[in-house]
């Protein structure tokens, strides 16, 4: 099964540099199958990690970052992938 974790934060205002340098950064170990890190108006960084692994599974997951960096708290979702029609 594919696992998809989704972590998205918005920097403070003047940070969205420093927020993006700083995840990118972050090591994962194990390391996913695959990691994607995005950017969107309003200095938001998106990051999306593909794991093969059970739902339910622990898995690494990007930590907050420094409480300066960010205007409120990270947002977390996790999704299973399924198979199209």
């Amino acid at each position: 099964m594919t696992v998809a974790l989704m972590w998205e934060a918005r920097a403070a205002d003047g940070r969205g540099a420093e927020l993006l340098a700083w995840v990118r950064r972050q090591d994962l170990a194990p390391a996913p199958l695959r990691r994607e890190t995005f950017r969107a108006p309003q200095d938001r960084v998106l990051v999306i990690t593909w794991w093969d692994a059970p739902y339910d599974a622990a898995l690494p997951e990007l930590p907050d970052p420094p409480a300066r960096s960010v205007t409120r708290a990270v947002h977390r979702w996790r999704f299973e992938a399924v198979a199209d029609h």
